[in-house]
């Protein structure tokens, strides 16, 4: 997984408890809808070495903000007094209305008024973390920082809200399980990150998985690929059948448990680079190890949720598909059923994911860093692109395998990355 470049000099703000909308006691957390903060406490700025492991390249600009506190009243009475700073409040709570996630997500313009303190605590937030400066963003870094990444975290904390509400006073509340389905380079694991440290920093315990990390070890990978000769799909890792199941239940099953304080475990992580980029099982000594009580498990992936079809719809895609449908089988027992909510991110052409893994392998060419060639990245995405044109249809009509209407967020966004009002 990528390392996100962080930050050298920490940032502890500090929130007024006489001002939080919740406490840490998180069975008593089934609240209203901006469900948002724990007990006053200090944030520590997550570090290189996180639990999350993920993320992206950071921006310029960062910026250093303390003593912000949350104030639940009326949009015009929290404004500045002077006349550029109300303008500039103003604009942003108008671009925060005008996202096309908030009727997705159940809330009013009204709530957002009540709450502009709270979106502007989390842009904040945000802007220090990839190293923005909050007072000159872009438009296409103020939606997705405005019309994305907090209206996402919102709906997260709905989420969570629900889940916790059903269970009873004093009982373990196992962490809810998010599932991401999204396509390759579309921004998840960058979101997935984003989540993960807003998380961290309104004290709720959280921890990031990937599909990636549940990939066979180079040897299994051999013996897949030696039992496979002349599939395509499954000479690499990547499809259905290239993953370690076994090792993706316990983990999951040990995530699930992780609800009192004291508990710890470690994460599986996965080395791409091992083998000359074939890739291996990360060694034990340098996985992560998280602490519980979990609040909540982001778990990301590009083929999450997939559905087995009848064996001639795959075969009409590609003749290769049918090993790589049969493997699917499995999957719903070993991913799908431990998430309880789901957010699909939708993409309308699956060839965009050659044209962002393009971007993302020239940029690092041009920071001299080893990357494939335009020939390359064709090959390998190619090795993905038949099962997103057989399976991505049923995501999107029927949502992912197992999945509840009500606990599923599908955002669909366009070429640069962004949501978008569906059409």
């Amino acid at each position: 997984m990528a390392t996100l470049n962080l930050f050298s000099q920490p940032w502890q703000p500090t929130i007024s408890p006489s001002l939080c909308c919740s406490n840490t006691n998180h069975n008593n957390s089934n609240n209203s809808k901006l469900h948002f903060f724990s007990n006053s406490r200090h944030f520590p700025l997550l570090s290189q070495s996180s639990k999350s492991g993920s993320g992206s390249s950071c921006l310029q600009n960062g910026s250093t903000y303390a003593g912000i506190q949350y104030r639940k009243s009326p949009l015009y009475s929290v404004f500045p007094t002077k006349p550029a700073q109300v303008s500039s409040v103003q604009d942003l709570y108008e671009f925060i209305c005008s996202g096309p996630l908030l009727d997705k997500i159940g809330i009013a313009q009204e709530q957002v008024a009540e709450s502009i303190d709270t979106w502007l605590l989390y842009g904040r937030y945000l802007c220090k973390l990839f190293q923005l400066n909050e007072l000159y963003l872009s438009e296409p870094q103020k939606a997705r920082i405005y019309h994305y990444y907090v209206p996402v975290f919102l709906w997260c904390e709905q989420q969570i809200s629900q889940h916790q509400s059903k269970f009873k006073d004093g009982e373990d509340i196992p962490p809810l399980v998010i599932g991401f389905s999204a396509p390759q380079g579309c921004g998840k694991t960058t979101l997935v990150f984003a989540l993960d440290y807003l998380f961290d920093v309104i004290g709720r315990k959280s921890a990031t998985i990937s599909i990636d990390d549940f990939y066979l070890t180079a040897e299994g990978q051999n013996k897949l690929r030696e039992a496979n000769p002349g599939n395509a799909l499954l000479e690499f890792r990547g499809n259905a059948g290239s993953h370690d199941l076994p090792i993706s239940v316990e983990t999951l099953t040990a995530l699930t448990k992780m609800t009192r304080e004291g508990m710890k475990m470690k994460l599986p992580r996965y080395d791409k680079s091992a083998f000359n980029g074939r890739g291996d099982r990360a060694d034990p000594s340098t996985w992560p190890e998280i602490e519980g009580p979990l609040t909540v498990v982001l778990f990301e992936g590009w083929m999450l949720g997939f559905k087995p079809l009848p064996v001639e719809a795959v075969k009409v895609v590609d003749p290769q598909l049918e090993t790589i449908n049969k493997n699917l089988e499995a999957y719903y027992d070993a991913w799908d059923k431990y998430i309880k909510s789901w957010i699909v991110i939708k993409i309308k052409d699956p060839n965009c994911v050659f044209q962002w893994r393009l971007q993302a392998e020239i940029a690092m060419r041009e920071a001299g860093k080893p990357g494939m060639t335009d020939d390359e990245v064709r090959d390998f995405v190619s090795r993905y692109l038949p099962a997103y044109y057989a399976y991505l249809p049923t995501l999107y009509s029927d949502g992912p395998n197992g999945s509840d209407p009500k606990h599923l967020l599908t955002i669909e966004i366009d070429e640069g990355r962004n949501p978008i009002l569906a059409g």
